[in-house]
């Protein structure tokens, strides 16, 4: 009865997440001008190329495609090499008080992203990073290092600290262990850590339309924002288009990169 009851969740919780999609992808097949306004749930043409064009071209979802891609790589591998740096200092330096100095850097995780962004916002336009492709790359990178960083040390912790002793004994520089020792031995968390980063980086909407308004500065998801807005026009197929077109990426990273992701995980979680 148990092991039923598990099933029925399973596949409702799967239904949950295909038929929204399965909607998704139809519509977005429909011509912008033979929508009715109710959503088809049978495909009724093939227009997907058409409204891909226009939500690529016309509205301008390309530009913002290509400068959420510089952010999401760029930002998240920072975010893991700082953060990379920060767990070898917390775990195997010996730095006085170890673990305040994991609270203090974890507890970027802990605060809602909403009280940042009034100060955030002054602090910018008087040192006008507003509106500029540098401005949203610190701020996305300095917001991925807390998560990074407690995926990162919690994999480290694992390693027995015999492997450190060891090359210190043969004469080895904390900066030759942790290139050459930690950071092999930790690529499945850094794996783990990036495909995280990036996710959360591309699918930022609160910084985009906060310190941004420039189609070619602006992330995608802000684009598609203004998709949905300036070019409500185009219809409703054009917008789901464009949804389609920002789903990409991340889908394909997770399914390229999946095994690393769950080993990551894994090491992390131990």
């Amino acid at each position: 009865m148990g092991r039923a009851l598990r099933n029925v969740f399973v596949i409702g919780c799967v239904l949950l997440w295909l038929i929204p999609l399965y909607l998704l992808v139809v519509n977005a097949l429909t011509p912008a001008t033979g929508y009715t306004g109710e959503p088809d749930w049978v495909p009724q043409d093939m227009a997907l190329w058409g409204n891909l064009k226009e939500a690529w071209d016309v509205a301008g979802i390309g530009e913002s495609f290509l400068s959420s891609l510089l952010y999401a790589t760029v930002c998240g591998l920072a975010a893991v090499l700082v953060a990379a740096m920060a767990a070898f200092a917390v775990v195997v330096l010996p730095l006085p008080k170890p673990a305040a100095w994991f609270w203090l850097i974890y507890s970027g995780t802990v605060f809602p992203l909403q009280i940042f962004l009034a100060p955030l916002f002054g602090m910018y336009a008087d040192a006008n990073l507003y509106d500029s492709r540098l401005g949203l790359m610190l701020i996305y990178a300095a917001w991925a290092v807390p998560f990074a960083f407690f995926l990162i040390r919690n994999q480290m912790t694992t390693m027995p600290p015999e492997v450190t002793e060891a090359a210190m004994l043969d004469g080895a520089s904390f900066r030759r262990i942790f290139w050459q020792i930690h950071v092999p031995l930790l690529r499945s968390g850094l794996g783990a850590a990036f495909i995280f980063q990036f996710t959360a980086v591309w699918n930022d909407l609160l910084f985009g339309i906060t310190l941004s308004r420039s189609p070619e500065i602006q992330p995608v998801m802000a684009a598609l924002t203004t998709l949905n807005n300036a070019y409500s026009s185009s219809g409703p197929p054009v917008i789901l288009a464009g949804a389609m077109i920002v789903s990409l990426p991340t889908l394909i990273v997770f399914l390229v990169f999946r095994g690393l992701f769950l080993r990551g995980i894994t090491a992390s979680a131990h």
